[in-house]
């Protein structure tokens, strides 16, 4: 299923952006429905294309998976990233944690992380998928060990933290205090993992 060409990217400024219209269609309909319920049909319903112009864009679902997963992660490191490329305090990762669980009760538990879902959905059927999806949480890792790097520079963290070690803790928790927030339809599963995520971090705090 995977070994199949991608389609070119479109040439055309109209092209490429008609293009990403239908990405973010289908990113959106995912998210919300799961991958197994949405099918080509009703991305072309949502989006008004035709069949044809749908593959002229993507050779095929698969193809358009990869093109959401990549919209998706783009999506998800853009919120992440900027508390922690200026990540210097305590303050700093309770903002952060403040502004995930306000996400999740405004959205009513209602879906957990778009990388999350999309990865339940595909790792087991799609190879392909799988590694990139791997790839998109090494990359949000480094996001996050990146902060933490700049708190052991700065004397927040002592010098003998791993700050890998600890974004793996930290991404970790977040994922799971997603889903069983969403199973729960409840914020505070997701609460309690991201309080012991930052407990866990502050254990390993500088003694000045």
């Amino acid at each position: 299923m995977h070994d199949e060409p991608e389609a070119p990217t479109p040439p055309t400024q109209k092209g490429r952006e008609r293009r990403q219209q239908i990405v973010d269609a289908a990113a959106d309909l995912i998210f919300d429905r799961g991958v197994a319920e949405v099918s080509l049909d009703d991305i072309r319903d949502a989006t008004g294309v035709s069949k044809s112009q749908l593959y002229h864009y993507f050779s095929d679902k698969s193809d358009l998976l990869r093109a959401v997963i990549e919209c998706q992660r783009e999506r998800v490191l853009s919120t992440h990233r900027p508390t922690f490329e200026s990540l210097v305090s305590w303050d700093d990762l309770q903002r952060w944690r403040d502004m995930i669980v306000t996400h999740q009760a405004e959205r009513s538990c209602r879906s957990g992380c778009p990388l999350g879902s999309l990865a339940n959905g595909l790792a087991e059927l799609d190879d392909a998928a799988r590694l990139q999806l791997r790839d998109a949480f090494s990359r949000w890792g480094r996001i996050i060990a990146d902060g933490l790097t700049r708190m052991v520079e700065s004397e927040v963290l002592r010098v003998d933290t791993d700050p890998q070690e600890l974004a793996v803790s930290v991404l970790a928790s977040l994922q799971g205090g997603l889903l069983m927030a969403e199973t729960a339809r409840d914020t505070r599963p997701l609460e309690i993992a991201l309080d012991s995520a930052i407990a866990h971090v502050k254990s390993f705090r500088a003694l000045n």
